[in-house]
């Protein structure tokens, strides 16, 4: 089983910036494997079509805003309860979107090789200033989902 790890934000927007935390701090301790491939996708989105091909397990890491949590708040939802319809747009593919859109697309161009198995783990944020620093909430919250994720991958005898 092959698993790709993603990690979505914008590394100058403070805390927006979690998704790309946990890829490095991930990346310190398993790296690259021929089971595990780790994305850094900062704030690309429309590459996920490409980096998903080959795995039959998929792990998204990305800050949510307005929430009504308490910051650093963890979620962990099925991608499909988060994913938005594909618009019938040519335009959309001349422009970024977000991972929920692009996975939308993979499902429709993929069709039966789409894995199955992809979760989200989405943090609770509010502060997106022009900062590089996370909020000691924030890193927190993406501690526990490195544990949480290496967790997983030792239960799939991956890591």
């Amino acid at each position: 089983m092959r698993t790709a790890i993603m990690g979505f934000g914008n590394p100058v927007r403070s805390d927006d910036a979690i998704g790309i935390y946990v890829i490095e701090e991930l990346r310190k301790s398993i790296g690259n494997t021929d089971a595990v491939s780790l994305f850094d996708m900062g704030t690309a989105a429309f590459e996920v079509l490409f980096g998903l091909k080959g795995h039959d397990k998929i792990i998204l890491v990305d800050a949510v805003i307005n929430t009504n949590e308490p910051i650093g708040t963890l979620f962990k939802v099925p991608a499909e309860e988060v994913l938005r319809a594909p618009e019938e747009d040519p335009m959309v593919f001349l422009h970024g979107m977000k991972w929920d859109q692009a996975l939308s697309y993979a499902k429709k161009i993929m069709g039966d090789s789409y894995p199955e198995d992809i979760s989200v783990y989405l943090i609770a944020i509010d502060n997106t200033r022009l900062e590089v620093d996370l909020s000691p909430t924030v890193k927190e919250a993406g501690d526990k989902v490195v544990t949480h994720i290496m967790d997983e991958l030792k239960a799939l005898k991956v890591s």
